[in-house]
C-alpha cells in the first residue's frame, strides 16, 4: 500500500502528524484479522474441499478492495481492510495443494510484490495526477483510491473465474476415483496458520521444503547408532530422551529471532512510503543541528513511491534466486544468518540520512538503501526457517512448531506497523522523523545480540541449489548430500573397537 499514508491524511483522521499511526492500523487491521479466522477456514477447507475455500478467499478479498476502494472515511476503509482479512484464509490452504503448485508460489509472490505497488501507486488519485484523463468531478475525484481497488478486483474476478473452471480439487477424500476404502484410510490436514516474516514474504509451512524461496533446499543428517557387539541396540543416552521435548531451548531461541526479524522488517515496509512521501521541514526546525536533525521525508510522489517499490520486487526477486543460494551454499545457512543479522541495524540507521543527499544522488541511494535492505532480509528469512525446521525433534511435530512460530509472526506483523507509526508521528512532532528508523533499528541490534543465544545444530546441513541454470555450474560441489549413519559398536575389546570406529566413520551410507 504505497497510498496508506496519503489515505489516512486525505480522510483526516487524528490529525496530519498522526497519520502513520493510522496508516499503520489500517495496513495492521489484515493480518490481525487474518489470524482470527485462519483456524476456521483451514478446518472448513477439510470439510468442504480446498476449491470452494480458495474462490471464496478470492470474492472476499474482491469485496474488501471494493469497500476500501468507494471508502469516503478511514473507519470505513479499515473495516474494508479488516473484512480481507476475515474473509481470506488462502495463504494456508493453498499450501494442502500439489507440491509443484505450491512450489512456485514464493515465484508467484515476488511478481506480485512488483506489480501490486505500481498498481497502487500509479493510479491511486487518478484525478490529482491525471486530471486531463480523470476528472476532479468525476467518480475518480468524489472516491480517489477507488481506481486501484478496482483494478485489483478485476484482477480477482479473472482469478475466480480461471480457477472455477481450472483450478482441480485436491482434498484426497473428494476424488471421484476414490474408493470407500481409501476414504477411510486418508486424511486431510491443513496448515491452519503459515509462518511469514512481512509483506514481503509468502507464508510457509515448515512441512514444506520451499522456505519461502524457488530454489532447491535439502537438509542432510549425520545420524550415531550405538549398539552392542551382538548387534541389538544399546539403551537411549539422556540426550536422545531430552530431544523428545518439542519446543526445545533452540527452538524457542529460533522462533524468538523469527519474530525479531518480522517485526523490524514490517517497520520497514510501513516506513518507507512514508518517509519517501513525507515532504521535508527543514524552514520549520532550522535551529536543529548533527544527526537528530531529519525533518520530514524526500517529499517524492505518491506514483514515484510505486514505481520504486516495483523495482524494490525486481531487487528482491534478482537477490532470491542468484544471490541467496550463493551465498547459502559458500556460508552454509548459519554462517548466513550470523552475517545478515549482524548487518540487520544498518539497513536502519541509513535511511533517514536520504534527506541530506543532493538532488541528484537521492535515487542512487535509495537504490543503496534497497538493495542492502533487500540483501539482509532475504537472506534471513529463508535461512531462520530452514534452521527452525533443522531443530524440530520430530518431523512428526513440525505442525506444532509452525503455530508457534505463525504466531508469533503474525503478532509482530500486527504490532508493527502502527508502532513504527507512532514513532514517526512523535519524531516528525520534533524534527527527527529518523526516530522511528532508529527504533527499528535498536530491535535490530537486540536481534543480532539474540542470535548469538541460538544453539548450533552440528549434525544436519542444508544444501541450497539455485533454480537458474546459469547459476548451478559456480555453486560449490557437494560430495555428500544424503544422510549419514555412524554406528559405534559398544562390548568389544580395544583392538576391535578401534577397527570399528575406523571403519564405521569413514564409510558412510546413503538412505
Amino acid at each position: 500500500f504505497p497510498y496508506a499514508w496519503i489515505m489516512a491524511k486525505e480522510f483526516h483522521v487524528g490529525g496530519k502528524d498522526n497519520a502513520s499511526f493510522y496508516a499503520g492500523i489500517f495496513i495492521s487491521a489484515f493480518a490481525f484479522s487474518e489470524s482470527l479466522t485462519g483456524f476456521f477456514w483451514g478446518g472448513f477447507s477439510d470439510r468442504i474441499g480446498r476449491k470452494p475455500v480458495l474462490l471464496m478467499g478470492c470474492a472476499g478479498t474482491m469485496a474488501s478492495l471494493l469497500i476500501v476502494g468507494f471508502a469516503t472515511n478511514f473507519w470505513v476503509a479499515l473495516a474494508g481492510r479488516a473484512v480481507g482479512g476475515l474473509l481470506n484464509g488462502n495463504i494456508g490452504v493453498i499450501q494442502t495443494m500439489p507440491a509443484r503448485a505450491y512450489a512456485v508460489m514464493p515465484f508467484v509472490w515476488s511478481i506480485g510484490t512488483i506489480i501490486g505497488p505500481a498498481i497502487g501507486g500509479v493510479t491511486a488519485r487518478p484525478a490529482v495526477s491525471m486530471p486531463e484523463i480523470f476528472s476532479p468531478d468525476g467518480i475518480f475525484g468524489k472516491y480517489p483510491f477507488l481506481l486501484p481497488n478496482l483494478i485489483c478486483a478485476a484482477l480477482l474476478l479473472l482469478s475466480i473465474g480461471l480457477g472455477y473452471f481450472f483450478l482441480i480439487e485436491t482434498h484426497p477424500d473428494m476424488q471421484p476415483w476414490s474408493t470407500a476404502e481409501e476414504y477411510e484410510n486418508t486424511t486431510a490436514e491443513t496448515p491452519l496458520i503459515c509462518t511469514s516474516g512481512a509483506t514481503g514474504d509468502a507464508g510457509v509451512d515448515l512441512r514444506h521444503d520451499t522456505y519461502g524461496t524457488f530454489n532447491a533446499v535439502n537438509i542432510t543428517e549425520e545420524k550415531r547408532w550405538n549398539c552392542n557387539a551382538d548387534g541389538s541396540p544399546r539403551a537411549p543416552s539422556i540426550s536422545s530422551v531430552i530431544e523428545g521435548t518439542i519446543f526445545t531451548r533452540r527452538v524457542i531461541m529460533l522462533i524468538i529471532a523469527l519474530g525479531i526479524f518480522t517485526y523490524h522488517s514490517m517497520t520497514y515496509d510501513h516506513l518507507l512510503p512514508i518517509f519517501l512521501q513525507d515532504k521535508p521541514h527543514r524552514h520549520h526546525f532550522a535551529t536543529a543541528s548533527g544527526p537528530f536533525n531529519v525533518p520530514g521525508g524526500l517529499g517524492l510522489t505518491t506514483q514515484a513511491v510505486g514505481v520504486i517499490m516495483s523495482i524494490n520486487g525486481v531487487i528482491a526477486l534478482f537477490i532470491q534466486a542468484v544471490v541467496f543460494p550463493l551465498f547459502a551454499a559458500w556460508l552454509g545457512v548459519w554462517k548466513v544468518l550470523i552475517f545478515v543479522t549482524i548487518l540487520h541495524p544498518i539497513e536502519y540507521f541509513i535511511v533517514p540520512y536520504l534527506a541530506d543527499l543532493p538532488p541528484h544522488l537521492v535515487y542512487p541511494g535509495i537504490w543503496v538503501c534497497l538493495t542492502i535492505r533487500n540483501f539482509t532480509s532475504i537472506l534471513a528469512y529463508p535461512v531462520l526457517l530452514i534452521l527452525l525446521k533443522e531443530a524440530s525433534p520430530s518431523a512428526n511435530v513440525l505442525g506444532k512448531i509452525n503455530g508457534l512460530a505463525a504466531s508469533a509472526g503474525a503478532a509482530c506483523r500486527t504490532l508493527a506497523p502502527p508502532i513504527a507509526g507512532l514513532l514517526y508521528g512523535i519524531g516528525a512532532r520534533r524534527g527527527f522523523t529518523g526516530l522511528a528508523w532508529w527504533g527499528s533499528g535498536l530491535v535490530a541490534i537486540i536481534g543480532a545480540i539474540q542470535v548469538f543465544w541460538v544453539d548450533r545444530e552440528k549434525n544436519k546441513t542444508a544444501h541450497v541449489r539455485s533454480i537458474a541454470p546459469c547459476i548451478a555450474p559456480i555453486q560449490p560441489a557437494r560430495e555428500q548430500e544424503g544422510d549419514v549413519v555412524r554406528i559405534y559398536v559398544t562390548g568389544v575389546d580395544e583392538t576391535q573397537q578401534q577397527e570399528a570406529l575406523t571403519n564405521t566413520t569413514t564409510t558412510t551410507a546413503d538412505v
